[in-house]
């Protein structure tokens, strides 16, 4: 029997006032009844959360996809870089190299992560399925304790920027490396000299067993690190300057000004990174020593104008590129770029790599034939008109054998050809916002060489499959790129490992 609103409200009126009207002893067990019954209730219902967690948010992971993460307030930035650097497999390996060193001593101490290496490795591992994990979400709360105790201190309440969090984790690591006590055998500083060759080549004289493997200082950087130089030239005198060197963890470019309805390309902005640059009242000595010499007077210190160029020295494994969206109003607001920049698949370099005299003329006086396919390639790379960053030229496309490359990576043509893994895309303004990747799944296979096809678009705890071209049309902030080797280098590694 149904009872109306009026009905329902009669009743409990009528409750109340039996349990009011009886005595204090009848009211006290009914209450005490009542909260017993709540406290179990309370009880079975937290240990029901801790076990299982949230009932209504726990499901499966599908076939194909990563584990998102949790937003823990503000920590979108965080989570999209850390999906991003869960999709380049070379970092996680040197992350397990390096961390050998300690992991069995911090086992035996305490379950709780004390280095922020560790503590990375886990949770790409777990990122890049290579942890078995059935949860359809994680935690990395974990990093911000870790970052803490490295004297970072950044909050998960406030919006932070992924890049700074970029070089924030690849500073933290070289600190880590650099408290690590380095001590060299007295016999294997030829390893250091040469980390190429095997650790099995390397014989010491001395009587005994043989020294343990010393990882060598270049071994031990990270893939991102990279080294720029710095060419400069007086314009006058044409004397060069020794060349200076620097090191980057991920190049940022600025995206010059284009005209309205044309395209913007990576390459012009890699184009616009290398721009020779006029650098004024710069001491030159040869300048000042030809002036003596043609006067044969003591001249004063002559200063001219140099023109600086920057250039790679050193192209790392794993190559993040962060385009530049910040700008200033004319009244000093800051804006942000939302300009697409076109970017594709593969990315080759070889014509923003320095070129090392590697050899001297011959006594004809025009330099020797190369016997190194590579040579000829690098100089097809100088060519702007014919390559382009990530792109070729239409001249190319029509070749049937000039540019195999593009759909056949696997070749031996281009010196230094990456293959893009991730890209983290920031919506929003200046003031506020929100990050989410792009990245690879994950291969099915074990191979290292293996890389997969699929693309996931993934914002904080929401994972799904897209598409190469919704990610190639979105508007990059943070692009990882990471270096496919050829045929040929790939041979003599695991000639080298043979040996």
């Amino acid at each position: 029997m149904l009872l109306s609103r009026r009905g329902v409200e009669e009743v409990g009126r009528k409750a109340a006032r039996r349990l009011f009207r009886a005595g204090g002893a009848a009211r006290y067990k009914v209450m005490k009844n009542w909260g017993v019954i709540g406290g179990i209730a309370a009880a079975l219902a937290a240990s029901i959360y801790v076990l299982w967690g949230p009932i209504t948010e726990r499901k499966k992971r599908r076939k194909g996809l990563v584990p998102g993460l949790l937003n823990l307030g503000n920590t979108c930035f965080m989570n999209s870089l850390l999906q991003g650097l869960s999709a380049c497999p070379s970092f996680i390996k040197w992350l397990e190299g390096f961390t050998v060193q300690y992991q069995v001593s911090q086992s035996e101490t305490s379950g709780k992560h004390q280095y922020l290496s560790l503590t990375l490795l886990h949770l790409l591992k777990a990122l890049s399925c290579q942890e078995v994990t059935e949860d359809d979400f994680l935690d990395a709360s974990c990093l911000l304790e870790v970052l803490r105790m490295y004297r970072w201190q950044i909050s998960s309440f406030e919006e932070q920027d992924a890049h700074e969090l970029f070089h924030v984790l690849t500073s933290s690591l070289e600190d880590e490396w650099d408290r690590q006590p380095r001590v060299v055998h007295l016999f294997d500083v030829h390893s250091l000299e040469k980390p190429e060759i095997p650790q099995k080549q390397i014989c010491s004289r001395t009587r005994g067993p043989p020294p343990p493997p010393v990882l060598s200082h270049w071994k031990l950087q990270h893939p991102f690190h990279g080294r720029l130089t710095s060419n400069m030239v007086c314009k006058h005198c044409k004397h060069q300057s020794p060349l200076r060197y620097d090191t980057f963890d991920s190049l940022s470019l600025s995206i010059p000004a284009t005209l309205w309805g044309h395209p913007l390309t990576l390459d012009q902005c890699l184009h616009h990174f290398i721009s020779t640059e006029s650098v004024k009242d710069v001491l030159c000595a040869n300048c000042t020593k030809i002036q003596a010499e043609g006067t044969g007077q003591i001249m004063e210190n002559q200063r001219t104008t140099f023109v600086k160029q920057l250039k790679l020295g050193k192209l790392p494994q794993c190559l993040c590129i962060h385009l530049q969206r910040l700008s200033w109003s004319n009244h000093g607001m800051p804006l942000k770029r939302n300009e697409h920049v076109q970017f594709g698949e593969f990315l080759i370099m070889d014509v923003y790599k320095h070129c090392f005299p590697a050899q001297k003329p011959n006594p004809a006086g025009s330099p020797q034939a190369s016997l190194d396919p590579k040579a000829d390639v690098e100089q097809m790379g100088n060519n702007r008109s014919s390559f382009m960053n990530g792109t070729c030229s239409p001249s190319f496309l029509t070749s049937p054998v000039a540019f195999p490359y593009m759909t056949a990576p696997d070749c031996s043509s281009p010196s230094y050809l990456y293959r893009l893994m991730a890209v983290v895309v920031h919506h929003g303004d200046m003031h506020s916002g929100h990050f989410v990747t792009y990245r690879r799944s994950p291969p099915s296979c074990k191979s290292t060489l293996a890389t997969s096809n699929q693309w996931l678009w993934i914002s904080d705890d929401v994972v799904h499959k897209t598409t190469l071209q919704e990610v190639l049309s979105s508007s990059a902030y943070l692009l990882f790129y990471e270096r496919v080797h050829s045929r040929l280098e790939r041979q003599r590694q695991e000639h080298r490992a043979e040996e």
